[in-house]
């Protein structure tokens, strides 16, 4: 009956606005469909024949407005209020395509028949194709927020661990930064529109799944139907005080109706580091080393019966020449993943199952110490989606999910990489029948401490290991209520979720012995001198865990009133944390929660003017009562013009939609683990201990203050613009989008950094710092077939620049000392003005920099004039450590069961500072040495062609510890992320064993970088330069359904 009214309405109307036109000596033009076909009159010769004919649904009731186009040209026409139509059109020899919103396309050759009856199919895929957004769906066509989705397809191109890893370059406005390659501890930092806050601590987004705040890192890539990327307020604001970073949305798969489908996945992986560092051997290693000491005025250490032996490996256990990460890392390790998927359902029942298995393992060799101390990482997820339709109206959905995880990590996990980079070539001369080698300082005069901590095996092997068996349990019940019997298009629903995390770890050590090589000088015979004895083994346990739930009721309206669609929603949600992670969060025994109220309203006119309303009233622990609770509200507005009359005398734009959104959202976490703000000064009552009276010998314990509370504290706001342009031309070959966005945070929580240090106690929390953040995404896709050779090229570009408006700093002599004014992770330091020359010294002008200068020292800028190289000439130099500019680019192509793809993905706009302990040489002190600083070091030799100052142990603090635009590097990288190639096989063979599909295919992550950093991987900050190292995989799989 609704459709009857609607499309009597639409008659009327169609009906009044045909007759004016024909009045007025006009065609009628009026929206056709999402996929936008052209319409206009154009001239005709006098050889023109009449068609007529009428245009009717799968109803029978006639359909006004239907585009009616001469195929490949610009004749057309509209059908009237009844239906119909007449055209003039050049021959009968010719194709007449009707195509209307919400309706397949069809195409008639005229012959002989003048008069044509049409039927026109819906086409509910075009029209209803849906998009994710938060806490709901809506027609992708009417969404008016900035949201980016990326498909199960695309996630499973990538055979890496971690389902974030996948992301990269796909989604634009979404960054990744990934710091480590080690298995089961290779998150990657997220950053959606870059930095919007004043640090990277406090801007990580939000990360639902399946409605419910849970990590996503660990989840089986197969059981991902959809990750959603919400970024403007429009977006976010439901989610009030956690949406101001930004949402990641991620939907399970679920069943559909029919038969049980059968999916099988395997896959098997070797990784590679993508970079190691290079260190120098024994003999260029005790050269250089010779050298530093003679610049410094010393003896050398190295005598020539030392160097020889290095140089000639005459004696390898008294004076060894190591290459550690030859001995201690493997060239590959392995890796491996399966899966098995079943989904299905009969009308009342639909389900989705699934199982998979990863197994990873680490870069670390074995040795014979009792047991494998190497990094391995198992994990085991499994996941059951019920959805019951309980009766006509309701419908239960069950969610089942989880993982169990198993790694195991050296005890020096932390410590190993930092530990290669210290050792000396000839520190120890590994495992020589079974003993582990030490090299004596009596055998080559160096220092005895030194030469403890020179060997990796010190760090590594006997150290024993650490196991962490984690198991997580994730349930959600929902039950969806229809109330059409109170009004059609409402319904309830009420949402429950439990989530349990289990840990139990187990530590086992013991000492093994090591031994020093000798020689007796009158027999020349090898002899050992053993030092320590085996321990007993050390073992030690700990459990750990962890509970949360969370509640949601809400009301849904959605109903169409002709052409006018209107919808509500009203929802409670409460989240609680039992037991806060002591990582993130003081006061553990204290649960967290959240409670909140969303409200949305949303209106569109004819899939052609869309205005959407959306609000998050949250509260949060951290605030005092009347501060507690905010109101986050958000608005956005949509025009598709590619609908309107104007619009459709032309060929080229086949789609066009502007769309705006502005609105206010929130956060109240800082960067450290404080909670509840605005509580009374805190205290740690085993903070010190005192003496009293005249017996010292004993302390007593007493209380420290900790932070003053502030109870005027409030949220952090973010007012957010976004302003975008969604296009498709071309027969809709080339389509894509633009975003401008712009936010200003204000309220920033922070705490003062201007007072005096004698109060001596942390300052409160308070609400003063600002930052800007505005950018730009672009994204451009190329779609095209040429007969079976499918083909597409996309892109996606990203910026994002922020600077800070306000931050409390202490009051500077100079402006280009302040923070204020710069973007967030902004480096500072002295700019490098060359190396020190004889002609220098000789001029007496260069600027006093607390040492003694010679030829080959760094030399700095003086910024301030005043012939003193100190503090006060540092200012902002390079880009900051968070990239500004992100890009990705895919291509592939399908061609008879062939297919192939790949996406380079890449940063720029981006600084990194070489770490202290790969640019300092010998570490300061007696420790490694990097190969390159042999190569690029400055010698009267090499003057002319110099990157490093000359070795020097005095000149350390002026020549290498200093930060500066000598250590400061470009970072920007472009990255083969992905390539794959694969072949489907087809034939009547695969029948007879009930196979409907199997595909082969070979892939690759991270198989090539682009980039000027070398030294160290681009992506690393300074302080995570020696992380273990990020991976390339070289990967074949195998995909069945049956």
């Amino acid at each position: 009956m609704e459709k009857l009214v609607s499309r009597s309405l639409m008659l009327i109307l169609i009906g009044m606005a045909t007759a004016q036109n024909i009045q007025a000596g006009e065609r009628m033009s009026m929206p056709t469909s999402f996929k936008k076909q052209t319409t206009g009159l154009s001239h005709v010769s006098q050889q023109t024949i009449s068609v007529k004919g009428n245009v009717r649904d799968q109803s029978g009731e006639p359909m006004a407005g239907v585009n009616v186009i001469v195929e490949g040209t610009t004749i057309g026409t509209m059908t009237d209020s009844n239906g119909n139509f007449t055209l003039n059109v050049p021959s009968t020899s010719i194709k007449i395509k009707f195509s209307y919103i919400g309706y397949e396309d069809q195409i008639v050759l005229i012959k002989n028949n003048r008069n044509l009856n049409i039927t026109l199919n819906e086409n509910s895929e075009m029209l209803d194709e849906v998009q994710i957004i938060g806490y709901g769906t809506q027609k992708k066509i009417t969404v008016t927020g900035a949201v980016s989705s990326v498909g199960t397809k695309d996630i499973l191109k990538s055979p890496v661990p971690n389902v974030a890893q996948a992301l990269t370059g796909k989604v634009p406005g979404l960054s990744t930064i990934q710091y480590s390659g080690q298995p089961g501890a290779d998150d990657p930092a997220i950053f959606v529109r870059g930095i919007g806050s004043l640090d990277a601590k406090r801007a990580a987004p939000l990360v639902m799944v399946d409605g419910v705040e849970r990590s996503f890192f660990r989840l089986d890539p197969n059981e991902i139907e959809n990750i959603t990327v919400l970024k403007d307020a429009s977006a976010t604001a439901v989610f009030g005080v956690r949406g101001a970073n930004g949402v990641i949305l991620v939907t399970t798969k679920r069943g559909e109706e029919g038969k049980a489908q059968i999916s099988v996945s395997t896959s098997a992986s070797l990784q590679k580091p993508i970079r190691l560092y290079e260190y120098a051997n024994s003999y260029d290693y005790a050269v250089a080393f010779n050298e530093k000491l003679t610049n410094d005025g010393a003896s050398p250490v190295f005598g020539e019966k030392i160097l020889d032996a290095f140089k000639n490996h005459t004696d390898p256990l008294l004076y060894p020449d190591m290459d550690w990460m030859e001995l201690i890392l493997k060239p590959t390790s392995f890796q491996s993943q399966h899966n098995l998927s079943i989904s299905g359902g009969t009308d009342r029942v639909r389900y989705f199952t699934s199982v998979g298995i990863l197994t990873q393992n680490g870069l670390f060799r074995s040795f014979d110490a009792g047991y494998n101390s190497n990094f391995t990482y198992n994990r085991y997820n499994y996941r059951a989606n019920l959805d019951i339709d309980v009766t006509r109206s309701t419908l239960l959905k069950i969610n089942l999910g989880g993982r169990l995880e198993d790694t195991k990590e050296p005890n020096t996990k932390s410590n190993l990489f930092t530990f290669l980079t210290r050792v000396t070539p000839f520190g120890g001369a590994g495992l020589y029948d079974g003993k582990w080698i030490h090299t004596s300082p009596d055998n080559i005069g160096w220092d005895k401490g030194a030469l403890e901590n020179a060997d990796p095996f010190e760090c590594f092997f006997g150290k024993g290991y650490n196991q962490r068996i984690y198991n997580e349990i994730n349930l959600d019940l929902s039950l969806q209520q229809k109330l059409d019997f109170l009004t059609k298009g409402l319904s309830l629903n009420i949402k429950g979720s439990y989530n349990s995390g289990y840990t139990h770890r187990k530590n086992r050590y013991k000492e093994i012995p090591y031994y020093t090589a000798h020689r007796d000088p009158e027999t020349n015979e090898l002899f050992f001198r053993k030092f320590r004895e085996e321990s007993q083994l050390y073992f030690e346990e700990s459990t750990d865990r962890g509970r949360n739930w969370y509640l949601e009721g809400s009301l849904n309206y959605d109903r169409k009133f002709g052409k006018h669609q209107v919808g509500a929603l009203i929802l409670y949600n409460q989240w609680r944390d039992q037991y806060p992670d002591p990582a993130q969060f003081d006061y553990v025994s204290i649960p967290r929660g959240y409670v909140g109220l969303v409200g949305r309203a949303t209106y569109n006119f004819d899939n052609r003017y869309m205005v959407d309303f959306n609000v998050g009233y949250n509260g949060s622990e951290n605030f005092a009562p009347g501060h507690r609770y905010g109101i986050f509200p958000a608005f956005s507005a949509g025009w598709i013009l590619s609908e309107e009359k104007f619009m459709k005398n032309q060929s080229f734009i086949n789609y066009l939609k502007i769309r705006g959104s502005y609105g206010i959202v929130g956060n109240d976490l800082m960067n450290t683990k404080s909670r509840f703000f605005y509580l009374p000064d805190a205290y740690n009552p085993y903070g010190t201990s005192y003496n009293f009276g005249v017996d010292v010998s004993g302390n007593r314990d007493g209380a420290t203050e900790l932070q003053m509370g502030n109870p005027l504290v409030s949220w952090e706001k973010a007012g957010k613009q976004n302003y975008g342009l969604d296009f498709s031309i071309l027969d809709e070959h080339l389509s894509g989008s633009f975003d401008y966005f712009i936010e200003k945070r204000h309220d920033i929580l922070t705490t003062r950094n201007t007072a005096p240090n004698f109060i001596a106690i942390t300052m409160p929390v308070v609400n003063i710092g600002k930052v800007d953040n505005k950018g730009f995404e672009l994204v451009l896709k190329w779609n095209h077939s040429i007969g079976d050779f499918k083909y597409w090229i996309n892109g996606n570009l990203s910026y994002a620049k922020n600077k800070i408006v306000y931050k409390d700093e202490i009051p500077h002599k100079y402006p280009w000392l302040y923070e204020t004014g710069q973007s967030v992770g902004q480096p500072f330091g002295f700019i490098f003005d060359g190396f020190v020359t004889e002609a220098d010294l000789e001029s007496g002008k260069l600027p006093d920099h607390k040492l003694d200068l010679k030829p080959g020292d760094a030399k700095y800028k003086d910024l301030n004039g005043d012939n003193i190289i100190d503090d006060n000439d540092q200012c902002p130099i390079g880009n900051p450590i968070y990239p500004q500019l992100t890009a990705g680019i895919t291509a592939g192509f399908e061609y008879k069961g062939f297919d192939f793809s790949m996406l380079w993905a890449g940063s720029g706009k981006v600084s990194r500072f070489i770490s202290a302990g790969l640019r300092v040489p010998f570490g300061g002190g007696n420790y490694g040495l990097l190969q390159y600083m042999i190569d690029d070091h400055w010698t009267p030799e090499t003057a002319e062609t110099a990157k490093t100052p000359r070795f020097s142990g005095a000149a350390n603090a002026n020549n290498y510890t200093r930060n500066s635009t000598l250590w400061l590097k470009d970072a920007s990288y472009i990255r083969l992320k992905n390539v794959q190639i694969g072949y489907t096989f087809k034939g009547e063979w695969m029948k007879k064993i009930h196979l409907k599909n199997m595909r082969i295919y070979a892939s690759g992550e991270n198989l090539l970088t682009f980039d000027h950093l070398k030294i160290a991987d681009p992506e690393a900050t300074d302080d995570k330069q020696f992380q273990y190292p990020l991976q390339m995989i070289f990967n074949i799989g195998l995909n069945l359904n049956f």
